[in-house]
């Protein structure tokens, strides 16, 4: 079955992204790698410009658009080789915005969510702990009900958007004694400047560098009980469901990584000469691009109709695993071999492919590791 979702308007949408990105993003992103950041201003024009939260009603600052226009923001993200703010931009508005506007009150809605579309606000979310990753039952960060308030004392780790970000929402344990543990599990919105949030430092990366990510503290941090997210005790199972569009984000982004490390490579082999002819005409060089060509082509058809398949509302649950680990290790293979390729060239920070080989390498350990898909897909399966 082909895959048609996208038309006319994503087309239009695509087209004005790509014309911003080449005027406002690309041109600078050797200067965020290096400052380890991208400018909040930049956060400020892509909302003007209706790039973010365009999935939103009206009255919060959207326009109801569909997830298609996530995809066509990921592609062209990718395609300009700003994968660093892809990955805020992505948690921003595919992963933190949602539980928003999913769990909020009409008035919590109303309080955030259109400062999230301007992009005055940036957004993160807070779920994984020096001791605690996927498994979201083992969190220690607690929340102790006090009069109108809760008191939040814990530690957050490998946070994106953590240093910047404006409001977090916050995993919680709300009760420790529950049975089972998931059911003491709270989503609690925290915003930057209450007393006791504590955003310790930045933490240096092996890549993704013009990303932030960072290692928050609470200590005694005093939040109104009114920025629960929905009922205390709720919040496994929300995020659990949100996970889903999380690790299809993610897959999608891994393949257009392998697409875009492939399309410069293949670039790069037919220019450069080796022993009197071009790298690609060296049969060995040759088969191996075509191997990649292949698995590329054959993971993003299976992601795009895991994306239709999440537009018709089905589960995923299973698939989005499969795709998740298959296309962040392809991701790294093609990495690997596309530096080898390009020979001394690729390991030189200045070519492009050299950085991409780098920023990949997340691509198998966030939103659930390799290990962890492979452990859900088995008990799926029954074993």
């Amino acid at each position: 079955m082909a895959i048609q979702f996208f038309g006319e308007e994503h087309e239009i949408f695509r087209r004005s992204l790509r014309s911003f990105l080449e005027k406002e993003v690309k041109p600078h992103q050797d200067e965020w790698r290096k400052n380890r950041q991208v400018p909040r201003e930049i956060w400020r024009r892509m909302g003007e410009q209706g790039f973010i939260g365009y999935w939103l009603e009206e009255k919060y600052g959207g326009v109801g658009a569909d997830f298609v226009y996530s995809v066509v923001l990921s592609e062209e993200l990718h395609r300009s080789g700003a994968w660093g703010f892809s990955a805020g931009i992505g948690v921003h508005n595919d992963i933190v915005m949602p539980y928003i506007d999913m769990l909020g009150t009409e008035e919590q809605k109303m309080r955030w969510l259109p400062k999230c579309c301007t992009g005055e606000y940036i957004l993160a979310i807070g779920m994984t702990e020096p001791g605690a990753g996927s498994d979201l039952q083992a969190i220690r960060t607690s929340a102790v009900r006090d009069g109108d308030e809760y008191v939040i004392n814990g530690q957050k780790t490998f946070i994106t958007n953590g240093y910047y970000c404006d409001v977090i929402v916050l995993a919680v344990k709300t009760d420790p004694r529950a049975q089972p543990p998931y059911k003491g599990v709270s989503l609690i919105v925290v915003e930057n400047g209450t007393p006791g949030f504590i955003k310790s430092r930045k933490l240096e990366k092996m890549g993704l560098h013009s990303s932030d990510t960072a290692e928050l503290f609470f200590e005694d941090c005093r939040v109104p009980a009114g920025n629960l997210l929905g009922r205390e005790g709720d919040g496994f199972v929300p995020m659990m469901r949100n996970l889903q569009q999380e690790r299809l984000v993610s897959c999608l982004g891994a393949i257009l990584s392998a697409e875009r490390m492939l399309e410069i490579t293949v670039e790069y082999c037919k220019t450069r000469t080796v022993f009197g002819k071009p790298i690609s005409r060296h049969q060995h060089n040759a088969f191996k691009i075509v191997e990649m060509a292949t698995e590329v082509e054959m993971a993003k058809d299976f992601t795009y109709h895991l994306v239709q398949d999440h537009l018709d509302k089905k589960d995923i649950t299973k698939k989005v695993s499969m795709a998740k680990w298959y296309n962040s290790e392809l991701a790294n293979r093609v990495a690997y071999h596309c530096v080898q390729l390009h020979g001394g060239y690729g390991y030189m920070d200045e070519y492009e492919i050299c950085r991409d080989a780098l920023d990949v390498r997340m691509g198998s350990i966030a939103a659930g590791t390799t290990e962890v898909m492979k452990t859900i897909i088995a008990r799926l399966m029954g074993l």
